[in-house]
């Protein structure tokens, strides 16, 4: 069946389905799957309506016809004249990105190409995107490590948790493992280690010495037997030679040598 762009389509149990679409300047749009024919007409005459009305995002309301996903597509497509298929408005500067009417997150202009295909998932407070067949927080595609804290690793400049733009991402500490600390003007890195409670490794004077101190942390105590996982840094912007130099050189705390297993 096809009558004003629904088309009827069948279940592998047999049952029918119902598919609505459109096609705007030659995008063929897929409007969602529904149970009834009634539903999903109403879905493609309501769809029609959206691309020819000033409707806003903020008028979308719970009986709307369409997923909400889709409103937001429509309405971009509709104000900007491109299409993407991930819930994005286009503005002067930047770009929203609906993942629900209660949250909206700001990009800036250069993020639009990997949010326009990578659809934002979330779980709990955690976002992140499917790449490759990996599950990806977000915070990672601006340089944010995993498990980063909010407040110590990095900040929302003006306090929006929401908002991703570049000018309003600072990060404080790049490494696992290291914290910044600023005391009477002077500024070191502390470096630990979570075994079954934080083991403070050492104090050093610059961030990539206290990292590969981490690193050889982590090292000491797999070599003791300890099972749990530790992500290793990668320091930028030296040799092969001198991280060699430096971990070897480099003092860490005398009770990393005398852990056992019993303490995991």
């Amino acid at each position: 069946m096809h009558n004003s762009g629904v088309y009827e389509d069948t279940k592998k149990n047999g049952k029918s389905n119902y598919r609505a679409s459109l096609t705007k300047n030659g995008k063929h749009i897929s409007l969602g799957s529904y149970d009834t024919f009634e539903r999903a007409s109403r879905a493609y005459r309501y769809a029609l309506l959206l691309l020819n009305s000033d409707i806003t995002v903020s008028e979308y309301k719970e009986d709307c016809p369409l997923l909400f996903e889709k409103f937001v597509v429509l309405i971009n497509l509709r104000d900007n004249n491109i299409y993407f298929p991930t819930p994005i408005y286009l503005e002067k500067r930047g770009f929203l990105y609906f993942y629900s009417p209660q949250d909206v997150y700001k990009f800036d202009l250069d993020d639009l190409f990997y949010f326009s295909s990578h659809k934002i998932m979330k779980r709990g407070n955690h976002l992140f995107v499917s790449d490759y067949g990996s599950q990806v927080s977000i915070h990672e595609h601006f340089g944010i490590r995993p498990f980063s804290v909010p407040g110590r690793d990095f900040l929302f400049i003006n306090g929006d948790r929401k908002d991703f733009r570049r000018e309003n991402l600072k990060i404080i500490n790049r490494y696992f493992g290291v914290i910044k600390q600023e005391n009477n003007l002077k500024i070191t890195y502390k470096a630990f280690i979570n075994i079954n409670g934080k083991y403070n490794i050492g104090t050093y004077e610059t961030e990539e010495k206290a990292a590969i101190a981490y690193n050889k942390a982590v090292d000491i105590v797999l070599s003791k037997g300890i099972t749990k996982k530790y992500p290793q840094n990668y320091i930028e912007g030296i040799s092969p030679r001198e991280y060699a130099s430096i971990y070897t050189e480099i003092s860490v705390s005398n009770k990393l040598y005398s852990i056992n297993i019993s303490d995991e």
